[in-house]
């Protein structure tokens, strides 16, 4: 295997779980994620990925995407039950957000955790020449910053959080506490979505390792441990050549017209997850029409639910709810016809995503607790009209930045009905004033200004952030 002087590593590679006819790999694009985040900025940087491919068994080997070289990791069946589905999703992912569900500790799960982890380190530790920076993604790999630093202390060490960090209160519940926190604290800089992420780290770092220090600077063990609020963000450029191109420009006419051309367009886009408040979402939209303030003759509801973990109980319970919920509301307010909302459970195309945005009204994302949020950013991206309002819960990462949706707490239904018919009402001046400041904010600090600004904290240099590829201008895209 051949070294790279920059090292990725995530739980997953970002390739489609099957590779085209040809064999060629493509980039796995899912509404937001990781892969999508960080697609822009490894497109033509030379890197190394380490991930697991998907599946069980043996990690078939695969061709380079670019410049980009990936280091497939294998998972067991019973490593994909305890590492993944377990510990990662039915532990730590509940906790993180605000234990929505109930977080469920396993001890059996934890000791997979560990080792899964302690291979993805050895991956990495393989695989980076001398000096080399490796960035560590997420939560599924919080103890490979320590475990690599134990292998290769030569090595640049930084990890990003993409969800949210809990407050102590919560973080305290975790039986393996202390590993997880040393774990991170391996990293030379530890990133999060949010000043008060971090705030919540540092803060446990001096209750529970006796560390020193402020947010930004954790003494331990005679290191420093750098902390930051990073807020990823997308491609804009990419989204605006998207949703420019003559297919995505008319399936979005076609969209509108079999929709109905009259009415108010409501969408969501989500992964099928309990954190998402896609119940939420649904249950203030059924009032609505009971209470007669929306009617399915001149209003319609577009809600798309990736599948997403589909073999963790929760997540099939989800299902189910979801699925009954529409029904029973398509059936109590929907005509032949013309049903109250189409539910779509099922992955999408970028291009047909791109102009169900544009489709769109209002864009409707109410997550309960989330680390940022991308689709909220892609809308804004999609709409270079300056038309289509955008509901977005105050619990989103993205509400910090796009201040000028319509923000709405989801958990208080009554408001979250009220805001939904302000952005309806809302006058096309004050759409487009809302929509052209925020679509200046994400187009300033979009993909290339996220990775610029970690990666040159990491090294304190700007060296590392002068091998990403130059950020394209929107008309640059286009052309």
């Amino acid at each position: 295997m051949r070294q790279s002087s920059l090292v990725v590593v995530a739980n997953r590679l970002p390739l489609d779980d099957n590779a085209a006819p040809d064999g060629a790999c493509e980039w796995r694009r899912s509404p937001g994620g990781l892969a999508g985040a960080l697609h822009a900025i490894l497109d033509g940087t030379p890197a190394t990925w380490v991930g697991w491919g998907g599946g069980v068994g043996p990690a078939r080997p695969l061709p380079d995407i670019g410049t980009l070289r990936l280091r497939p990791m294998s998972l067991t069946e019973e490593e994909l039950r305890g590492y993944y589905e377990g510990f990662a999703n039915s532990t730590l992912w509940p906790l993180y957000h605000d234990a929505v569900e109930q977080p469920v500790f396993d001890r059996g799960w934890w000791e997979t955790y560990r080792s899964v982890n302690r291979r993805f380190a050895e991956a990495a530790a393989e695989v980076a020449e001398p000096g080399a920076a490796v960035w560590i993604q997420d939560y599924h790999l919080q103890l490979v910053p320590q475990q690599l630093r134990e292998m290769r202390p030569d090595l640049l060490i930084g990890f990003f959080m993409h969800v949210p960090f809990p407050p102590p209160e919560l973080f305290m519940q975790l039986p393996r506490r202390v590993d997880l926190l040393r774990g991170m604290l391996g990293a030379d800089l530890v990133g999060f979505q949010r000043e008060q992420a971090a705030h919540n780290f540092a803060q446990l770092a001096a209750k529970l390792v006796n560390a020193r220090g402020a947010d930004e600077a954790i003494l331990l063990d005679g290191r420093v441990v750098r902390t930051g609020a990073f807020p990823v963000s997308i491609d804009v450029a990419e989204m605006q050549q998207l949703s420019a191109r003559p297919y995505v420009v008319n399936l979005a006419r076609q969209l509108r017209h079999d929709l109905g051309r009259h009415k108010k367009v409501l969408v969501s886009v989500d992964r099928l997850d309990y954190t998402k408040g896609i119940e939420h979402r649904l249950t203030a939209y059924s009032e609505l029409l009971r209470d007669g303030r929306v009617k399915v003759r001149d209003t319609v509801m577009v809600q798309v639910a990736v599948p997403s973990r589909e073999r963790v109980e929760n997540y099939r319970g989800l299902r189910d709810r979801i699925e009954r919920e529409v029904g029973r509301i398509n059936g109590e307010y929907g005509r032949v016809g013309e049903p109250a909302i189409h539910y779509l459970n099922q992955p999408f195309d970028r291009a047909d995503l791109a102009a169900l945005y544009q489709a769109a009204d209002v864009m409707v994302v109410t997550p309960l607790r989330d680390g940022m949020n991308l689709v909220a950013k892609e809308f804004v991206a999609a709409r270079a009209d300056d038309t289509g309002a955008l509901v977005l819960s105050e619990f989103a990462g993205a509400a910090a930045e796009l201040e000028d949706a319509f923000q709405v707490n989801p958990h208080d239904l009554d408001d979250l009905k009220e805001t939904l018919l302000r952005a309806m009402d809302a006058e096309p001046a004050d759409l487009a004033r809302r929509m052209a400041a925020m679509r200046a904010h994400i187009t300033e600090n979009d993909i290339h200004a996220w990775a610029r600004a970690y990666l040159t904290s990491l090294d304190l240099t700007g060296s590392l952030a002068q091998r990403l590829p130059r950020r394209r201008s929107p008309a640059a895209a286009r052309g």
